[in-house]
């Protein structure tokens, strides 16, 4: 879309008037950026903190005005919050306006250097993986499941800003309530959750940018009242991108799963994410072979439709421990397609099995680690 036509999406916006002042988004300062990218349009609203529950509203008049309009096949408006100005500053809508990218920040971003981000939690961890459509969710999910059987407090964090899948694999569909200016996690399967997918429609694009991600995931951990936890899973995207290099600046990790499958093509891509936790200086907890076999439930014989091995010879290789292996079963695709995690779901079965093993030799390295690290804040703002 051209300039003429971001600035005609800029006179829809006109027409939203915000109730408090009067005014129109536009006029009062709020709009911070319009970005188009064919017929998707992404807009944000930099609004005061103490006023984002009530803009609600206006956002989603906002977003239907911009989605009526011709070219426009999608339309995300996004709510960001004002830092409190310092003594002197420029306030009002004119500075909102003309210094807005410096007088303002995504939620959850206003940690001072230093403070402890997540006071209460002993240790969080990434499962990652180097590549998509290896199953790391349903990973992350059963091994922070079979955590909680084990006894202990567990959260688990959806860092998949672009495609998350948590709020499905969980049975979950509604928004986590508010107190203060705080999210509560929403409680399911022993579990204290957290997702972007609890805040926007399921089918709702991501059309965000690395400076966007990153204050969507500091909102989700420091925005957010985890309250006591042993563990804190968090379920990173594919790849190597924004959201690992987020997470491995702002939060002192107590270290990384990685998720492949046998086949050669996806340890290739896992031995790239080992190397990047390795650069940014997180401990490789393992890596998991998931997919590792198949036994046909009629005939009971076992086939490797991916191969078998590869992600314990890989290990093996790189120096870092194997953690076991997932069977490729049709029960955890279903279970997870219900929203109740297999390991929840057949608690006595061979999945569950060995996703405690799993979760029993990770929660052994990172014991192992903090010892050794010794006492002293583990997660704090870079």
């Amino acid at each position: 879309m051209s300039e003429a036509g971001v600035e005609a999406l800029r006179e829809v916006l006109r027409g939203v008037v915000d109730p408090a002042s009067g005014k129109d988004v536009v006029a009062a300062g709020f709009v911070e950026g319009i970005e188009v990218k064919g017929g998707l349009v992404q807009v944000v609203l930099a609004v005061p903190r103490e006023r984002a529950a009530a803009m609600e509203a206006v956002r989603k008049e906002a977003e239907s005005a911009l989605a009526r309009q011709a070219g426009v096949t999608n339309a995300t408006v996004i709510l960001t919050a004002h830092r409190v100005p310092a003594k002197g500053a420029a306030a009002g809508a004119g500075a909102a306006a003309a210094g807005g990218r410096r007088g303002h920040e995504h939620a959850g971003g206003e940690a001072r250097r230093g403070e402890p981000l997540l006071p209460e939690v002993r240790a969080v961890f990434a499962v990652a993986s180097g590549k998509g459509g290896v199953g790391k969710s349903t990973v992350a999910v059963n091994l922070a499941v079979a955590l909680a059987r084990e006894g202990h407090q567990v959260g688990l964090l959806d860092a998949d800003i672009y495609g998350p899948s948590l709020p499905r694999m969980l049975g979950l569909a509604r928004k986590p309530e508010v107190v203060g200016e705080k999210l509560l996690p929403i409680p399911v399967w022993g579990l204290k959750v957290m997702s972007i997918g609890f805040l926007v429609e399921e089918e709702t694009p991501m059309i965000w940018r690395g400076p966007m991600v990153m204050g969507a995931l500091e909102q989700m951990l420091g925005q957010v009242v985890w309250g006591k936890l042993d563990y804190l899973v968090v379920d990173m995207p594919p790849g190597t991108g924004d959201a690992q290099l987020t997470m491995a600046q702002r939060v002192k990790l107590a270290g990384a799963v990685i998720v492949s499958t046998p086949q050669d093509i996806a340890l290739i891509d896992a031995r790239r994410g080992v190397r990047m936790f390795e650069r940014t200086r997180v401990p490789v907890l393992g890596l998991v072979e998931n997919m590792s076999f198949f036994t046909c439930p009629h005939c009971g014989k076992r086939a490797d439709i991916f191969g078998h091995g590869g992600a314990r010879t890989e290990a093996k290789r790189l120096g870092v421990p194997f953690l076991g292996e997932v069977p490729l079963l049709l029960a955890i695709r279903e279970t997870g397609d219900r929203g109740t995690p297999i390991a929840a779901a057949e608690p006595e079965g061979p999945a569950a099995a060995a996703f405690a093993a799993i979760a029993r030799q990770v929660a052994s390295e990172i014991e192992r680690g903090l010892a050794a690290a010794g006492p002293g804040p583990r997660i704090i703002v870079s």
